[in-house]
């Protein structure tokens, strides 16, 4: 089937710094079977939240990375030959539901307009999936749970979740860390030390307040750590931010020009 899918069952919680209540919000969502939606910028931390209150809560978690031919059928299962058989077998969502376990859908919007359509009654109070393909009709088992993310600041208008759809769910705003915790993700994912990690969070946040000029989405911490971690490992820190902090926002020559400008500036 389509899509990026994952299943994790007690394993330890990967670390995640809180910015606020999030962790809050998200137990108390679970505790009264509630869906949650995450919103907020790329590379901010959504997935890795979700993953860390996964394995806190101690619940299986499927994880779909959702993208333009994502569908219903991906999600619930279809119809496969096997052995000269045709037998039925479960998408992640399907089996997230029979099991108990935390589905979480990664740029929901990103999919196709049919997968909205399934996943309202499960986040009102039947909580139950329809197969229309089987006759079955699940009832979610305890424990389930429908989690949701995307980038409001990226879609575009025929890219967006309708409010009869999010109006479903509760909904969390994330953004990129301050610096002083920003540095400390860094340092904790990349091993490099903190002193030097503190130059690369401030040419971060220079970047980031290129969005909406020259550049479409500003650097991510992903981006910030995969460059901490180049440099922990050896590579000369202009490179190691070339190949993570300028090379994956732009292809464009000239604006690569000028964020490498910036990285003169800030490092000397």
């Amino acid at each position: 089937m389509d899509g990026s899918f994952d299943q994790r069952e007690g394993v330890q919680a990967p670390f995640y710094l809180a910015q606020g209540d999030e962790c809050e919000v998200f137990a108390a969502a679970y505790a009264n079977t509630l869906p949650l939606l995450l919103k907020g910028p790329t590379g901010c931390g959504k997935t890795r939240f979700v993953a860390h209150m996964a394995a806190r809560l101690g619940r299986p978690l499927y994880t779909v990375a959702c993208h333009d031919d994502l569908s219903a059928a991906d999600l619930i299962g279809r119809y496969l030959l096997k052995g000269g058989e045709t037998v039925w077998v479960d998408g992640p969502l399907t089996r997230a539901v029979r099991e108990g376990a935390i589905c979480y859908l990664d740029e929901v919007v990103e999919a196709r307009k049919d997968v909205a359509v399934v996943l309202h009654p499960l986040t009102d109070d039947r909580r139950i999936l329809p197969i229309d393909r089987t006759g079955e009709e699940l009832e979610a088992a305890p424990g389930f749970m429908l989690v949701a993310s995307y980038n409001p600041g990226y879609q575009n208008i025929l890219k967006t979740l309708k409010p009869s759809t999010r109006q479903r769910f509760l909904s969390l705003e994330f953004d990129f860390p301050a610096p002083s915790e920003e540095e400390r993700i860094v340092a904790q994912e990349s091993g490099l030390d903190p002193a030097r990690v503190k130059a690369l969070v401030r040419l971060a946040g220079k970047l980031r307040g290129l969005k909406g000029q020259d550049l479409e989405e500003g650097v991510s911490t992903r981006l910030v750590v995969y460059a901490a971690t180049l440099i922990q490992q050896g590579m000369p820190v202009e490179r190691a931010i070339r190949a993570a902090m300028v090379e994956p926002l732009t292809d464009d020559e000239d604006i690569k020009r000028g964020l490498l400008d910036l990285v003169t500036a800030v490092f000397g």
